[in-house]
């Protein structure tokens, strides 16, 4: 299992960066072409969403990004320091963000717009470009874990 990782102050102009470095990556570890789009979309949502969670809460510490590749699929965990509420994993991602709504209901006002809005808008997203999707809050921070599988190697004769 090779893993990739980074780590870069939370500035906008370096989630182009991680884009780049993860799209090459999965192309290296065998993601199909047809798939490099939706990776370099989805990393550069999960990036710019930890980067603003870190700007708009004062959050000096990187943020980090792990790209893994294991022997089916290939992953990508983009992680921040932003504490959170310390609840368990929750699949699907968009109903898991930090203490917002998880959407409003039939008898229920939408979401205030602003950060948490956002983050939920950030999750939908990814949600839509990556069908495996984990996202994860603790008391060191979340991590949005995207999952794709590797094209099947063809062995010619």
């Amino acid at each position: 299992m090779a893993t990739v990782e980074l780590r870069f102050s939370a500035q906008p102009e370096h989630v182009r960066t991680a884009r780049l470095v993860a799209a090459a990556v999965a192309r290296r570890a065998g993601v199909d072409e047809a798939v490099l789009d939706e990776v370099r979309l989805a990393v550069g949502e999960a990036c710019s969403r930890a980067v603003g969670l870190h700007r708009s809460h004062g959050i000096t510490a990187p943020v980090s990004v792990a790209l893994t590749e294991e022997e089916k699929s290939f992953s990508i965990e983009v992680g921040d320091k932003l504490p959170g509420s310390g609840a368990e994993p929750v699949p699907g991602g968009a109903a898991a963000t930090r203490g917002a709504a998880s959407g409003a209901g039939l008898d229920e006002p939408e979401p205030e717009p602003g950060a948490d809005g956002e983050d939920e808008m950030g999750l939908a997203v990814i949600s839509g470009l990556v069908d495996d999707v984990e996202v994860r809050s603790g008391v060191n921070g979340g991590v949005i874990r995207m999952t794709w599988p590797k094209s099947p190697v063809t062995v010619l004769p």
